[in-house]
């Protein structure tokens, strides 16, 4: 069989039928029914109207508070205490420095909060982090990575530990 052949017996792509339709905003909206309270807090438990006890210095908190204890750990189980005890403490720094930057910016803007304020606030903590990373990385050249990295990972995971314990 030829090319020729073979084109002409396979099916040609047709548009669907509803391309060629004009759209229509006012058909694809649907109506949004808010929950009542009964219904969230049948959904939810008693206490969805309540305000959350997690804040957000609660949170950098707690986060310098692992980072105090997971350089204790590392001083007391490495060979070399000093050194992994400095990366240890070097990398929980590194998760709730931007983090306290980021809750300093939130309790500054009061009611004046905005998306456009949040994303700039994120953008703090990306480019703090970063810096951060960077003067470790050639400021520090005793740093023990693995004591660094663990304790840096730990210290951003204690925003799901304070999560769970809201």
């Amino acid at each position: 069989m030829t090319d020729q052949n073979r084109s002409n017996l396979e099916p040609k792509p047709q548009a669907p039928a509803h391309a060629t339709e004009a759209w229509d905003d006012e058909q694809e909206q649907e109506t949004i029914v808010p929950l009542t309270r009964a219904q969230a807090e049948r959904l939810f438990g008693p206490d969805v109207g309540r305000a959350s006890r997690v804040t957000p210095f609660r949170v950098v908190g707690a986060q310098a508070l692992l980072s105090l204890i997971a350089t204790l750990a590392w001083w007391l189980l490495s060979a070399s205490p000093r050194d992994a005890a400095v990366s240890a403490w070097l990398g929980g720094m590194i998760g709730w420095i931007p983090g306290a930057l980021f809750a300093l910016r939130l309790r500054m803007s009061g009611d004046r909060l905005s998306v456009g304020s949040l994303v700039m606030g994120e953008a703090v903590k990306v480019a703090t982090t970063i810096a951060l990373l960077v003067a470790v990385a050639f400021g520090y050249p005793d740093v023990h990575w693995v004591a660094f990295l663990v304790t840096f990972v730990l210290t951003l995971k204690a925003y799901w530990l304070a999560m769970a314990l809201k």
